[in-house]
């Protein structure tokens, strides 16, 4: 029986803090305040405050984040939204369900973020705002894309579900800025798996706009306030008081959390140097500039991709693709008229990425057993 590398576990993470996370699930169920507790408020501030923004705003998951930052902004049918076809669907999602075009702008080969300089083409009178994802926890170019966005009168939000913490210093000497804090608004997700996860779905939307903060709050709750009297026509979106209270006790341990990732990524960054040497095609992961990259994800690039992800999976070695086909290519997205050849750059690196095991809990002899399995199937 081979011996296993799952992709993720949480296992070991949850037996860490397991005393404490019942303690505070205690508290909530002794006040029995579920909806819009005490401990959402301490987290909005919590979280504010660690992304350099004002205000932050709890909202039910990552996707319905991105929903109502759209929403607070006002984009509509007819209006046109740039994004990265190269990322997970919510992305482009929202912006379907407001009626809004999502339009998809090519990546960057290294860091699989949009690429900034291929924005200005796809500009046209119906476009809104744009989307850039900070994929796999590392933030895109910001600085040019925001100044095209200033140029041409666009909203800029951020979405960064996996990318909390993550820091963008674009020279030596420049400071650096958190991720959610650069753009109108900034969208986070604390889904399980995500480096700070919930027990369930959650979100957050953080902003230093003050309007802006108010309307997600009002959206978020069905447009009502006060209670029963709706100024707009909103959702239910709520951070559950129970989420809010099991992320409190994770958020003391994130930066730990945080700092083994790119421990783990380091290491897997000087075990597999050789291999790009003798292997063709093989690429690390590229940190641009002087970023903080956290490692959401740590995403090789490989040549026969598949075969090798079947290789490891026989091994008893996790692997993840994120993600297998770009957004202007789903079968949802045919309408839209985009054809293979269109965005080459995001078509080629969903052919060719592979997501590694990398939580703070991966021990040194698991990782050692994903390269060497990795080796030998490029040796033989």
């Amino acid at each position: 029986m081979k011996a296993k590398v799952p992709f993720f576990d949480l296992t070991l993470q949850f037996k860490s803090i397991e005393n404490e996370i019942k303690s505070a699930l205690d508290e909530v169920f002794q006040s029995q305040q579920f909806i819009m507790g005490s401990q959402v408020q301490t987290l909005e501030k919590t979280i504010a405050q660690y992304c350099r923004t004002q205000y932050a705003m709890g909202v039910a998951s990552g996707s319905d984040a991105l929903l109502l930052s759209l929403m607070a902004l006002g984009i509509e049918p007819g209006d046109e939204v740039l994004l990265p076809p190269f990322t997970f669907f919510a992305t482009a999602g929202s912006v379907s369900r407001l009626g809004a075009t999502p339009v998809f702008v090519d990546i960057n080969p290294e860091t699989y973020n949009i690429d900034p300089f291929k924005i200005e083409e796809k500009i046209t009178s119906r476009t809104k705002a744009i989307i850039p994802v900070h994929l796999f926890g590392q933030c895109a170019d910001m600085d040019p894309l925001l100044q095209i966005a200033q140029a041409r009168k666009l909203f800029v939000i951020e979405d960064a579900a996996q990318a909390l913490g993550a820091e963008y210093k674009p020279k030596a000497d420049s400071e650096e800025r958190r991720a959610g804090q650069m753009s109108d608004l900034g969208c986070f997700s604390f889904y399980p798996t995500k480096n700070l996860g919930a027990f369930g779905d959650a979100g957050m939307v953080v902003t230093s706009n003050l309007a802006l903060s108010e309307k997600v709050r009002l959206l978020r709750a069905h447009g009502s306030q006060p209670k029963y009297f709706h100024q707009s026509i909103g959702v239910n979106s709520r951070l559950d008081t129970l989420q809010a209270a099991i992320l409190l006790v994770k958020f003391k341990y994130l930066e730990k959390w945080t700092a083994e990732r790119q421990k783990k990524a380091e290491r897997y960054q000087v075990l597999f140097q050789d291999l790009c040497s003798w292997v063709h095609g093989f690429q690390r992961p590229t940190i641009q500039y002087q970023n903080r990259h956290i490692f959401h994800q740590y995403v090789i690039r490989v040549p026969k991709r598949d075969r090798l992800r079947q290789f490891l999976m026989e091994e008893g070695v996790g692997t993840d693709i994120y993600y297998p086909l770009p957004l202007h290519l789903q079968e949802c997205y045919s309408f839209l008229k985009y054809h293979r050849g269109d965005l080459p750059i995001s078509e080629k690196a969903s052919e060719e990425v592979l997501a590694l095991p990398i939580y703070p809990e991966l021990t040194e002899d698991r990782q050692m057993k994903v390269v060497d399995r990795i080796k030998t199937f490029y040796k033989n």
